[in-house]
């Protein structure tokens, strides 16, 4: 790794070479044109984010979907300046810790859409109670979060003082690695309440008059809204699951690797993916979907926990 190291720096303060390879750290020079289009694209969701937000009284898109668009327009903002400057060391270390932590809060906000879905479609269905997915799945996505950061913080100071950035790589990657457990938890908690659905399979009886009215709704079929919410769901946490297999490939493989230094990855697997994700968020938004079959359920459940439009 110490050899690795040794090219990234060389390469960091080697003159321009004709052609896309061998400059800056990177081992190629950032797109500009690829640069704008993924700034415009998540600056676009992020306002679009924020309006929803508000209009829907869904506070905690902010912490997660929001959150997500300002870190990538931070990451890819960097990324559209070492289009100019490919030997900037600044601007590439930013790019790293941004684009590494952004999407993680994304994944959070797939486990509150969970919980919506299983408190409108019954409980009774889910291994878990309904709070306890979002209490568990964003706990640990919290955890990755903060792993992610101070991995690339820690990577960040080391470039920029000269030395071998690879204990922060190395704790991003376990932050990347917990993540797709907690990703992979939630498919599979997610899938049994599915299937036990699909099928009419519950854990227990209806408890109270909220569960016996989604007794009843069951055998009216599911409503057309929360079919696109879940296979939107689906759609986000599958793009999601793959942008983090890119990482964990890109890490391991090092920082003077193929996989890294490699644009075309980096833009369909990383900023690809993760714009697929955030816009599918903002098309299949939950109040769109979601709140207009709820406000059914709230003249039986008194103690709603979500904003209402």
């Amino acid at each position: 790794m110490n050899s690795a190291w040794t090219s990234l720096m060389t390469r960091a303060s080697s003159p321009d070479l004709a052609g896309n390879t061998g400059i800056g750290p990177y081992n190629y020079v950032p797109s500009r044109d690829v640069g704008i289009a993924f700034v415009a694209l998540f600056a676009i969701s992020t306002v679009a984010h924020i309006v929803q937000a508000v209009r829907f009284r869904m506070w905690w898109l902010f912490p997660t979907a929001v959150f997500c668009g300002v870190f990538e327009v931070v990451g890819w903002s960097a990324r559209l300046y070492s289009s100019a400057n490919p030997r900037a060391l600044i601007p590439f270390e930013l790019q790293i810790s941004a684009t590494i932590t952004g999407p993680t809060p994304l994944i959070a906000a797939n486990f509150v859409i969970l919980e919506y879905i299983i408190k409108i479609l019954g409980p009774r269905y889910s291994r878990l109670s309904p709070k306890m997915y979002t209490i568990l799945f964003c706990s640990s996505d919290a955890v990755s979060l903060t792993i992610q950061g101070v991995g690339g913080a820690v990577a960040a100071i080391a470039a920029g003082n000269g030395k071998n950035p690879t204990t922060g790589s190395t704790i991003m990657l376990a932050g990347i690695i917990m993540q797709m457990v907690a990703i992979t938890l939630f498919v599979i908690f997610s899938s049994e309440f599915l299937l036990r659905y699909a099928y009419d399979r519950p854990l227990k009886l209806p408890a109270d008059d909220l569960e016996r009215h989604q007794a009843i709704a069951y055998k009216l079929g599911m409503d057309p809204r929360m079919k696109l919410s879940l296979y939107a769901m689906g759609f986000s946490t599958t793009c999601l699951f793959i942008r983090a297999i890119y990482r964990t490939v890109e890490l391991t493989n090092g920082w003077n690797g193929r996989i890294i230094s490699t644009q075309l990855y980096f833009n369909v697997l990383d900023g690809g993916m993760v714009a697929l994700a955030i816009f599918t968020l903002n098309i299949f938004h939950p109040g769109f979907l979601i709140l207009p079959i709820q406000r059914r359920f709230y003249p039986l459940d008194a103690t709603p926990s979500y904003g209402k439009a």
